[in-house]
C-alpha cells in the first residue's frame, strides 16, 4: 500500500502516544469527579491541578489564571462575551482583524447584534497589522483589542509584544488567540502583557475537545457557564479530567528541538514548490511564520481539484481553514491579503508535523508538481 502522507496539522494533530498512556488511567482507574472528596475524587483533582500547573508554567502564567474549556472556539468565546458583558455598556468597543479565525469574527458579528461596535482592521500583503492603526482606532469605549498571534492559514506572526505594550499603556485589554502559535513560538503573557489568551490541545498532538483561556488576575468578567462553580465559578461543569491531562502531557513533551526541525522541513517544502511554475506563496517567510504552515497559490487551477488528486495518493492536505472547508466561500484571509478570488480559490494550506519526515516532503513534491502540470494542461483558464 502506498504511504500515508497527512498534511493537514493545522486542522488537527495526531495524538502522541505518549499522551495517550498519560490519559488511559483517568478513564477507568482514577475516574472519579475532580469535586468530590473521597480518594478517587482527589486523586482526579490533583491530576487537574497538576495539568493546570504545567500549562500555566509554560506561559508563565500563575495557576490560578489558567480556566479549562472545551476548546479554543469556547475559549474564544468566552473572552470576548465574558469581557463585553462584564463592561457593557459603559464600553462597547473591540478592535479585532479582518484575518481572525471565525471563532472570532462570529463572536463579533453576534455582539454587534447586541450593542458592541467593533473595528475590523487590515493588515498587509503578508497578514501583518499595522501598531499605528490599532492605536488610532482605540476610543474611550475602547476594552478589548483581539488579534490572533499565529495565523491558522497563511501562517503569520504578529508582534504580540508590541501589542501588548501599547494596550497597556492605552489600558486596554489584550486577547490572543494562540491556538496555532503555542508550543511553537513563546509566549510570556507577563513580558508581552498579555490579559487573555486562547489555548488548545489538539493542535500539539494532544486530544480533542479541551482547551483553556488565561485570564490574567484581577480581571472582571462574566461567568461562561453557570452550575457548580467549577473553574473559579467561571466555567461550570464537571472537568474533562482524561482530556486535561492529556492536553498537560502534550506541552510537557513539546520542544524546540522538534520546532526547529519542523522549520527546516517547511523551508525545503517552500522551495520545492516556488521551482513549480506560476505558483505564489501566501504570508511571510523565515521566523516570522509559523514553524509548520505553507500556504500557496497555484493560479488558474482550483485547490480543491489539487486536494482531490494529492487524497487519490494519500495525501492529506486543505484548502484553507478546516472550519470552513464545508463550505464555498472565498477564505477571508486570502481575501484580506489583496488576492483575487480566483488565486484564493486556487490555493492550498499544507502544514506539517513533529512526524513529518524528508521522504515525505520528497514524495509530496513528486507527486504535485505531477498533479500541477497535468492539471495545467487540462484547464480552461490557461488556454
Amino acid at each position: 500500500m502506498r504511504k500515508r502522507v497527512y498534511f493537514d496539522n493545522a486542522s488537527t494533530t495526531k495524538v502522541d502516544e505518549k499522551v495517550v498512556r498519560e490519559m488511559l488511567p483517568y478513564f477507568s482507574e482514577i475516574f472519579g469527579n475532580a469535586s468530590s472528596q473521597h480518594d478517587i475524587g482527589i486523586k482526579a483533582k490533583d491530576a487537574l491541578e497538576r495539568s493546570r500547573r504545567i500549562i500555566a508554567k509554560s506561559i508563565k502564567a500563575n495557576i490560578g489564571e489558567i480556566i479549562f474549556t472545551s476548546g479554543g472556539t469556547e475559549a474564544n468565546n468566552f473572552a470576548l462575551k465574558g469581557l463585553f458583558f462584564s463592561n457593557y455598556p459603559q464600553k462597547n468597543h473591540i478592535i479585532t482583524t479582518k484575518i481572525e479565525h471565525d471563532s472570532i469574527l462570529n463572536v463579533c458579528r453576534w455582539l454587534e447584534t447586541q450593542g458592541a461596535k467593533i473595528t475590523y482592521l487590515d493588515v498587509d500583503e503578508e497578514g501583518f497589522v499595522d501598531i499605528e492603526d490599532i492605536k488610532k482606532s482605540i476610543t474611550d469605549k475602547t476594552f478589548l483589542v483581539s488579534i490572533i498571534h499565529g495565523n491558522n492559514e497563511i501562517g503569520t506572526i504578529q508582534d504580540i509584544e508590541a501589542i501588548g505594550k501599547l494596550c497597556r499603556e492605552k489600558k486596554v485589554l489584550f486577547h490572543t488567540d494562540a491556538c496555532q502559535s503555542f508550543t511553537k513560538v513563546p509566549i510570556n503573557v507577563g513580558k508581552q502583557n498579555l490579559d487573555l489568551v486562547t489555548l488548545n490541545a489538539h493542535k500539539i498532538y494532544g486530544p480533542k475537545g479541551v482547551g483553556a483561556l488565561y485570564i490574567r488576575d484581577g480581571i472582571q468578567i462574566t461567568p461562561f457557564a453557570h452550575g457548580g462553580g467549577h473553574e473559579k465559578k467561571l466555567r461550570s461543569g464537571t472537568e474533562n479530567i482524561p482530556g486535561i491531562v492529556g492536553f498537560a502531557k502534550s506541552v510537557d513533551i513539546s520542544n524546540e528541538k522538534d520546532v526547529r526541525r519542523m522549520t527546516t522541513l517547511r523551508d525545503k517544502l517552500i522551495e520545492g514548490l516556488l521551482k513549480i511554475e506560476n505558483v505564489k506563496l501566501n504570508g511571510p517567510v523565515g521566523d516570522k511564520r509559523l514553524c509548520n504552515n505553507i500556504n500557496v497559490s497555484f493560479n488558474n487551477i482550483e485547490g480543491e481539484a489539487i486536494g482531490g488528486y494529492l487524497e487519490n495518493e494519500r495525501i492529506y492536505t486543505s484548502t484553507g481553514s478546516a472550519c470552513m472547508s464545508n463550505t464555498l466561500q472565498t477564505s477571508h484571509v486570502l481575501k484580506a491579503l489583496g488576492l483575487s478570488p480566483l488565486q484564493s480559490n486556487s490555493s492550498l494550506r499544507i502544514s506539517i508535523s513533529k512526524y513529518t519526515t524528508e521522504d515525505d516532503i520528497n514524495y509530496f513534491l513528486e507527486k504535485i508538481t505531477k498533479i500541477v502540470k497535468k492539471l495545467r494542461i487540462i484547464s480552461p483558464l490557461t488556454k
